[in-house]
């Protein structure tokens, strides 16, 4: 309870947590006040703030009222607290001492005192100017002022609020739909080049002899659209050269997508995995962060040598609450994205071995994820505990590496590089292998390590066909990602180039990018999910079924894996 009083309510230099009654403090003259009726936080210096330790090192007051006006005298401080009641100064000055008192520059608030307001929440008085943080501000505000360029790319966004809304949302359509991305692509290049000619036909028209903003921002716009078409010509001709190079061994890992857009026919509800998940891990991020404020808080009080200031201090076991709260964060995180692989792959693996496919539970999503709560909660836990486990080394030996740079010799930072890149290279490859295990599990409902266990076995022995699959699996899926982000983009261009008001096009094109970008990332990797899911349904059917007529696998696939094995590319 008293943490979070002094969490919401806050608490002055000497141990009052503000709003209420409070007990004596060993030692701290002041403390044990009844602040009842002086429900805020004022800091007499608030932009004093250490960014080190991340707090405001000035002293703080519990006070009834925070300053609305400025204050730009002791005697303007005076009348203040005789008018409102609201004392500004320590509490051992009396109000009529305020403008003559000795120690009032170091009691009393630094002048002049900016109006404040007091957060909604969390009592605390804050400048209502920004402006008093000018020492963290200084450089960008300069920027700002002295930057015309700047001044055009905010102004291009604003003017184009209404497209970047658009066009995220057209990037949250363009993911699953069967579009034809590389007449798209092909088409798209030659329009951006057609563009680029028009634009700077017009501006040569219209140069004369002084440039006017407006022929500075259609200067720019031109100069994005000459890269724009620059990458889309580069990326075409790589597309189409691998392609025509890669197109026999692409076949298999195309009819394992074909067969994977068949689940999501039938299974739609997997569209919306990324959202609960995204969901699950907002809300577990904002109460992780919750609890690492009370932690925060907790703690016995302690006066400072220095300023003779009490802070509160985590000592004893508690201490160790903030480690542990910190591999929470990452365990709970893996356990939410393992949780999400193990829905994803119980419904598919329902699918896969269900021969008729008209008999289907109505929802095998929620099925999975009652199976999942039910029975296999303790095998994700083990397996992103073990990711886990891996992970925090991998960050203990990171943030070393950031806090010695420039201070350790060449060899000890190659030993941490190398530790580092090999540490996340077996994160990487146990995710995998948990991948596969959650597979086995919805398979066979068996244990984790033995799902572990037999899913190696079936990996190793087909370990070529692994190979095929995640390489050009995941350059297919590379390329859906870009194709998705090139045609929000080049709508993006479409829309911007007939807009009539000049606008600088570089900022709204690349927020649009990295907005499309997550949401393909997002639903793609349910996407690889589904795949990694159906080729290992493939190979156990394959091994338990072979030469049989009684294979579960689609019939393109049975065809495809035919084709290959007379090839001999399997």
């Amino acid at each position: 309870y008293r943490t979070a009083s002094r969490l919401i309510s806050g608490y002055d230099s000497y141990g009052n947590t503000c709003g209420q009654k409070n007990s004596k403090i060993e030692g701290v003259e002041l403390s044990g006040r009844d602040q009842t009726d002086n429900k805020y936080v004022f800091f007499l210096d608030p932009c004093n703030i250490d960014i080190l330790n991340r707090k405001i090192k000035s002293m703080a007051l519990c006070v009834s009222r925070c300053p609305d006006i400025e204050l730009k005298t002791y005697t303007d401080v005076k009348k203040f607290a005789l008018q409102n009641g609201s004392e500004l100064c320590s509490y051992d000055i009396p109000v009529s001492k305020y403008p003559s008192h000795g120690e009032r520059s170091k009691k009393c608030p630094k002048l002049p005192v900016p109006p404040s307001n007091s957060l909604p929440v969390f009592h605390r008085c804050t400048p209502v100017d920004i402006s008093c943080y000018a020492q963290f501000a200084e450089a960008f505000v300069t920027f700002v002022s002295d930057n015309s360029m700047l001044h055009r790319v905010i102004a291009g966004v604003m003017a184009s609020k209404e497209i970047i809304m658009g066009l995220c949302v057209l990037a949250l359509g363009t993911v699953y739909p069967k579009v034809a991305f590389y007449v798209l692509v092909v088409c798209g290049t030659g329009v951006l080049w057609w563009l680029y000619v028009d634009h700077r036909t017009n501006l040569t028209d219209q140069t004369g002899t002084s440039p006017t903003p407006q022929q500075q921002v259609a200067t720019d716009n031109v100069q994005a659209l000459l890269v724009y078409a620059i990458f889309a010509t580069v990326f075409t001709v790589i597309l189409l050269l691998l392609l025509f190079f890669m197109r026999k061994r692409v076949a298999l890992t195309i009819t394992l997508f074909h067969v994977a857009g068949k689940v999501f026919t039938h299974l739609p509800l997997l569209a919306l995995q990324p959202f609960w998940t995204f969901l699950s891990l907002m809300l577990f991020w904002v109460s992780w962060l919750g609890v690492l404020l009370f932690l925060g808080t907790a703690g016995s009080p302690v006066q400072s040598e220095e300023a003779g200031l009490v802070e509160y201090r985590i000592s004893g076991p508690l201490q160790y609450m903030v480690w542990y709260h910190a591999v929470g964060l990452i365990w709970i995180s893996q356990f939410i994205l393992a949780c999400q692989q193990m829905t994803v792959a119980g419904a598919v693996v329902t699918y896969y071995f269900t021969r008729n496919k008209s008999e289907l539970p109505m929802t095998p999503i929620v099925s999975s994820m009652l199976c999942l709560t039910r029975y296999h909660l303790g095998t994700v836990a083990k397996g992103s505990f073990i990711i886990t486990l891996v992970e925090i080394p991998r960050l203990i030996l990171t943030y070393i590496h950031n806090q010695l740079k420039g201070k350790e010799n060449a060899c000890a930072r190659c030993m941490l590089k190398s530790c580092i890149c090999c540490l996340w290279c077996l994160k990487k490859c146990l995710m995998y292998l948990n991948q596969n295990a959650y597979t086995a599990t919805a398979i066979n409902s068996t244990s984790f390590c033995t799902s572990a266990r037999d899913a190696f076995v079936i990996l190793v022995e087909n370990a070529l066909r692994v190979a095929t699959i995640n390489t050009v699996g995941d350059f297919v899926l590379f390329l859906g990602k870009v194709l998705i982000v090139s045609c929000t983009a080049f709508v993006g261009v479409l829309s911007l180039n007939y807009q009539r008001d000049y606008t600088v096009w570089v900022l709204p094109l690349l927020i649009v990018c990295l907005f499309s970008w997550l949401v393909a990332h997002c639903f793609l990797s349910v996407f690889e999910i589904v795949v990694d899911v159906l080729f290992l349904c493939f190979a156990v059917d394959t091994k338990h079924n072979d030469g049989s007529p009684e294979f579960y696998m689609d019939k393109s696939l049975m065809v495809r894996g035919r084709e290959a094995r007379l090839n001999g590319r399997l």
